[in-house]
């Protein structure tokens, strides 16, 4: 019988583990989707382009317009970091769960 319990407890951190996983997805989605419409509200202002691009970098007449952009872009990282993060979770859910399917196969 500990054969048994070990299995039951095995399958059961499985689904805690995809639990959590799955959590943490929706989290960071919601998070993506936030951050994409913060970006997009600050870039529908028709004086977010109004910048000019020097070799110097970027100029424009006002300082809270250059905060902006520099904003836009921190945030446009951020959701390229959260995107691989949610991407890196999502592939360790799937081999955990392959490994689980091909290991019960070979029993």
């Amino acid at each position: 019988m500990p054969n048994e319990e070990q299995k039951r407890n095995g399958d059961r951190n499985l689904l805690v583990v995809v639990c959590v996983v799955v959590v943490s997805a929706a989290v960071v989605a919601i998070t993506t989707s936030w951050i994409c419409s913060y970006v997009l509200d600050g870039f529908a202002s028709s004086e977010t382009m109004v910048l000019l691009i020097t070799d110097a970098g970027l100029k424009s007449d006002d300082k809270k317009l250059e905060g902006q952009l520099t904003t836009a872009t921190i945030a446009l990282r951020t959701c390229r970091d959260l995107a691989m993060a949610l991407a890196v979770g999502c592939g360790m859910v799937g081999a955990a769960a392959g490994w689980r399917v091909f290991g019960r196969r070979s029993d």
